[in-house]
């Protein structure tokens, strides 16, 4: 990992980007000697994110209730205390 001092940065801040997207490397931001930010490559995109057990119940039994919901056309949006009524 890279070091650098805030000022140098600040000077140099295009180029560091620049160089973070080719290679990939972690560039620590140091103000008076200690760590104060880092320039980094943002996660990838097409991660999928994990769920629990327990979060992939609950989404699919929100879906459901919207499904159901969905058919008997109320003429409004159920509110989230609704939702989690049912």
């Amino acid at each position: 990992m890279k070091t650098m001092n805030l000022r140098d940065a600040n000077q140099q801040f295009s180029k560091l980007v620049r160089e973070v997207e080719e290679t990939g490397e972690t560039i620590t931001i140091l103000r008076n000697g200690e760590p104060a930010a880092e320039i980094r490559r943002p996660p990838s995109r097409t991660t999928e994110r994990k769920l629990s057990p327990a979060q992939k119940a609950a989404l699919k039994s929100m879906f459901e209730i919207a499904h159901r919901v969905r058919g008997k056309s109320t003429g409004r949006k159920l509110t989230r205390d609704e939702m989690h009524e049912r």
